[in-house]
Formats: structure tokens, sequence, C-alpha cells
């Protein structure tokens, strides 16, 4: 996924890509939520301009991932429509203090700032692969749930309550602060 600075002018040039299940899973591959998994090709679709020496980059990706549920660990699908912005300054001179950034800066074209809105570009091809994945990261709920009514796995005996019912008898202390009154049970008598 590259976008040419030399042919921006100040009229949109539209772009479209699309993200094969390949591409997702070398960008996602050994991340920390290694569950996610591409159904079918995202499409990256957007246009890309200049704004005086800068490079104004908007679109979105749309398409479908296949989550594992938070609550009953079954696998669904989700669908995905995430808008992007980007605004790229000229790096000049800069050079970014983590060495990370310094190395996307050279790689890719870009560096991120700390909002992934906003950074610099040095050269003359934007590899956008890394951004659009951080998209599609911030994209991911942080507990995907199958359903809002999903009843989730049975924490004693692990029947999905989705499916079947169980006779287990959950207990619940009357206060979240009961297993302190033990403690303090236990503290006196050990005295």
């Amino acid at each position: 996924m590259k976008v040419l600075v030399d042919s921006l002018t100040e009229t949109p040039a539209p772009f479209h890509f699309t993200a094969a299940p390949a591409w997702f899973r070398e960008r996602f591959a050994g991340g920390a939520r290694p569950i996610e998994q591409l159904s079918d090709a995202l499409l990256i679709e957007g246009r890309a301009y200049r704004v005086g020496a800068d490079v104004l980059i908007e679109g979105s990706v749309r398409g479908e991932l296949e989550l594992g549920c938070s609550r009953c660990l079954g696998r669904y699908r989700a669908p995905v429509r995430e808008p992007f912005r980007l605004v790229l300054e000229p790096a000049g001179a800069r050079v970014p203090a983590d060495p990370e950034g310094a190395e996307a800066l050279s790689s890719d074209g870009l560096y991120l700032g700390d909002e992934a809105e906003t950074g610099w570009f040095r050269g003359q091809e934007l590899r956008l692969d890394r951004f659009i994945g951080e998209v599609i990261s911030l994209a991911l709920p942080m507990q995907p749930v199958c359903r809002e009514s999903c009843m989730g796995l049975c924490p004693l005996c692990g029947v999905d309550r989705n499916v079947e019912s169980c006779n287990c008898a959950e207990t619940r202390p009357e206060s979240p602060f009961a297993v302190l009154g033990k403690l303090k049970k236990d503290g006196a008598q050990s005295q």
C-alpha cells in the first residue's frame, strides 16, 4: 500500500487497496491478540492530496473479521467499518526520539506522532501498511462479544450457557468486601 508523494496535487487523488488474508496474518502475527482472523479481503479506499507542503490522506477500511467471543469463546464474524484521516508534514531534518519511529520514517517514509492522525513524512513514497494496521487494531473491540445476550460459559463446569443449562449454583458474597471480613476474623484468631 503505497502513495507516491510526487504525484499528489491539491486535487484529491483516489486510491484503492485490498488487504488479503495473507497480509493480515503477516501484520498481526505474534501480536498480543492473535484471536483475530481476516475472513475475506479488507477494502481500503480513500483519497490523498497536498495542502501546501503537507500531505493529507483520508479514507476508510471496510470488511469483516473473525473474532472469538470473550464470554463463550465461540467464533463469529464482525464487520469493520473504520474511517481514518492522516495529516503528515515534511520531516525536514527532524529525527524521532524513539528508535522504532526513526526506523519507520526511513523504511515507510512516515512517522506517526502520539496521536495516530498526525505525523511526519520523508521521501517520495509513503508505505501505509503499518498505519492501516494501527487503524484496524484501534477498530477491534476490547472484549469481543458475539451478541449482547451471550450468557457465556459456566465458571464452575464450563458448559456453554447459550447451548445448554447446568445445575451449578453460583454463590456470590453479599459484598465485594466480604473477603476482607474473613481476613479480619482469621487475623484475630491467630493472635
